[in-house]
């Protein structure tokens, strides 16, 4: 994501400030092959708080998000994806919530921003985990906000995409109080998406599998 991080990186710290948010940010550079590892570390170098933690090799989503929420000091954490997708203003409008709730569930609200068959795939995708698990999610992937003393003893399996449909599967389960609220997605400036490849589709059977077993 080199060609999107320091605009995505720069909106967040902004939103920081318009909504009085005490907060920091965490870059994961997940073994990228590119130029976002430099383009990271010059944006920590540049703001003291921007920190930066390096995977040489990919570990997936999952695992970026885990080492986040165990490197973090503040009270509350989120994912937000580099590619620019999520204005992160947009993703923490609803920021406030968390004085009555453990999570924020973000959904799209102008779903046709993707194309016909990413609607479909999501719309089958969300089916199965709410008929699987019980659930009434509008969507799992979005850029949920975690009160972070709720992941406390909490041990994530899946690595890839499915990982917070599992996060949130456990803690909706465990009777923690969540919102779902309405967001916006944008066109991604450059790059492309690794959520469609056929190496994560099947990290995501796998884990979708263990996760059925787990829980039934």
């Amino acid at each position: 994501e080199e060609g999107n991080l320091e605009s995505t990186a720069l909106r967040t710290l902004q939103a920081f400030v318009k909504y009085g948010i005490k907060g920091e940010l965490i870059i994961i550079n997940d073994g990228s092959s590119d130029n976002t590892g430099a383009v990271a570390l010059e944006l920590s170098q540049q703001r003291p708080i921007v920190r930066v933690i390096e995977h040489h090799t990919p570990h997936g989503i999952g695992a970026s998000f885990w080492d986040g929420v165990h490197a973090a000091k503040n009270d509350f954490v989120m994912l937000l994806p580099g590619d620019g997708e999520i204005d992160p203003e947009d993703s923490l409008v609803y920021y406030h919530l968390t004085a009555d709730v453990d999570i924020v569930v973000p959904f799209i609200h102008n779903v046709e921003v993707r194309s016909i068959w990413r609607r479909v795939i999501s719309s089958v995708y969300r089916f199965i985990i709410n008929m699987s698990f019980g659930t009434n999610l509008n969507y799992t992937n979005g850029t949920v906000i975690y009160n972070r003393a709720i992941l406390d003893g909490i041990t994530l399996k899946s690595k890839g995409f499915l990982y917070q449909a599992e996060l949130l599967i456990n803690l909706i389960r465990a009777g923690y109080l969540y919102a779902e609220t309405p967001h916006f997605l944008m066109p991604r400036n450059a790059g492309e998406t690794k959520a469609l490849t056929l190496k994560s589709f099947l990290q995501v059977v796998n884990s979708y599998l263990v996760l059925i077993w787990e829980v039934h």
